[in-house]
């Protein structure tokens, strides 16, 4: 069994969001397996009695627990701020389920181009440093492992040794959806009908469950449900939240679009509803249980190709019929498999004729609603997580990336051969240790680069110390690179 270290890119505890929930239901998996798990996540903790070590994560604290496992398993910006973690002995295991360079392309569309343009140079720069360092990626589906092998192909990683590692690379990169609980959900306390003023028994009772982000598109369902009001007066629609668990994320424009939307449709508190707070983990089967229609809408665009609707995975745990926008892979699940009805993007007479279908059919809502029990049994978590839970219970060290144990002790070796006299000594005897850096992190092509620039730089060194002979060499060496390489014109 390993020792696994989880470093959360969000908030993982009572409240959190799809990405803590996801490195929660990691550490339960492998704490099942017998693995011994740590998770850390930023920010307060408020959750016991799990089978695994939850802590807070801060920079020294990932530095020494990164020291002290076997592997770690990152998401997101994780490695730009926990750099440690990318010089240690430990396997990386890079979570890529959610592309978020694209997401992060929506979220600030409506900001100035200035503003675009940083936050889309430091979003490529992380996704750039987890492709080059990682040691085992992870993807939520076939279009996004697409995606990601092309990524991979172009830093590099997808070479010689990576295909004879693996020629269909799943040693490199695999699908681990997101998943279910085992057990089927069970009510623990009050939901929406007793709640939320304005929400009855009688009601018909649709459920967008989860926040209001920037690549969703509630407008359009928003205007559905105004169509339908006159003729369907029990019709409601429920935004489940308004808020973010962690609260260094922002409140999107999209959220302030729907609202004022709602309010010129006069529908505000009689037909759509906004619950003000974020519904904990534990509690949002209450929620889930007491819906007649799980929903799901958003744009057309490129982030929708490659996303995967951690809501819709809720739908299908609690049985719910679907109804979604076309165009991303779990819709194309519920069109095949009979789970709801799907829409074009944006098109409100398609969306009100659906949900009236949905509304007046009890026996549609039915046969889906079984079809989602099926396919619900297909996605638990302990199915879902398999490549994970194999690769922890034999971790291993991308073909393409040497073990730095090996190389470090080769440096260290090295580095005592130099004489211990001369003030500038140590700085000669640290340079092996950074070509073994060089040569952990990077392709054979930079390892070249950094040794010609390491030993040049040791030349140097050797020279101040008194070693005219090396140096002298070192300089004719250079002066003969030059003469048949000059540089290029200014």
């Amino acid at each position: 069994m390993s020792r696994v270290l989880i470093v959360a890119n969000d908030v993982v505890g009572r409240q959190m969001a799809g990405p803590g929930i996801r490195c929660f239901e990691f550490a339960r998996q492998l704490a099942g397996a017998g693995h011994r798990v740590t998770l850390a996540a930023p920010g307060r903790l408020d959750l016991d009695g799990e089978p695994f070590t939850i802590v807070e994560a801060t920079g020294a604290r990932v530095q020494r627990l990164g020291a002290e496992h076997d592997v770690a398993i990152v998401q997101g910006f994780a490695l730009e701020q926990y750099p440690t973690l990318r010089h240690g002995d430990v396997r990386l295991v890079v979570d890529l389920y959610d592309p978020f360079p694209l997401a992060l392309l929506e979220q600030f569309a409506a900001e100035p181009m200035a503003r675009r343009q940083g936050e889309h140079q430091s979003t490529l720069a992380a996704a750039h440093t987890q492709l080059k360092e990682g040691d085992f990626f992870l993807c939520a589906s076939e279009p996004q492992r697409d995606f990601w092998l092309g990524a991979l192909t172009a830093v590099g990683r997808v070479n010689p040794q990576t295909h004879t590692d693996d020629r269909r690379l799943r040693r490199l990169i695999d699908v681990v959806p997101f998943g279910l609980p085992e057990a089927p959900p069970v009510a623990t306390g009050p939901g929406p009908r007793e709640l939320v003023s304005g929400i009855g028994p009688g009601d018909l009772l649709l459920l967008w469950g989860g926040g209001i982000y920037n690549w969703f598109d509630p407008l359009t369902l928003i205007r559905a449900v105004g169509r339908l009001a006159p003729a369907w007066p029990q019709l409601r629609l429920l935004f489940l939240s308004t808020t973010h668990p962690n609260p260094n994320v922002p409140a999107m424009w999209m959220l302030g679009t729907a609202r004022r939307l709602s309010e010129e449709l006069q529908l505000t508190g009689r037909h759509v509803f906004f619950n003000e707070r974020w519904v904990p983990y534990h509690d949002r089967a209450n929620w889930l249980l007491e819906a007649d229609v799980g929903v799901s809408t958003h744009f057309d665009h490129i982030e929708t190709r490659f996303a995967f609707r951690t809501r819709i995975l809720d739908y299908l745990w609690a049985g719910l019929p679907i109804l979604c926008t076309a165009g991303d892979t779990l819709a194309e699940m519920v069109g095949r498999s009979g789970l709801g009805l799907t829409v074009p993007p944006e098109d409100v007479p398609a969306t009100a004729a659906a949900l009236e279908r949905l509304c007046a059919d009890t026996a549609l809502r039915r046969a889906c609603a079984e079809q989602v029990r099926a396919e619900a049994a297909r996605l638990t978590w302990d199915r879902c997580a398999a490549p994970l839970l194999s690769y922890c219970a034999a971790p291993h060290r991308a073909a393409d990336r040497p073990a730095p144990g090996a190389v470090l002790a080769l440096a260290a070796s090295a580095g005592h051969l130099v004489t211990d006299h001369g003030p500038r000594a140590a700085e000669l005897r640290a340079l092996p240790a950074r070509l073994a850096v060089a040569l952990r992190r990077g392709p054979p092509g930079r390892l070249w680069l950094e040794s010609r620039r390491l030993l040049g730089r040791a030349a140097v060194v050797l020279r101040t110390e008194g070693v005219a002979g090396i140096g002298r060499g070192a300089r004719r060496w250079r002066a003969k690179r030059r003469r048949r390489h000059p540089p290029p014109a200014a």
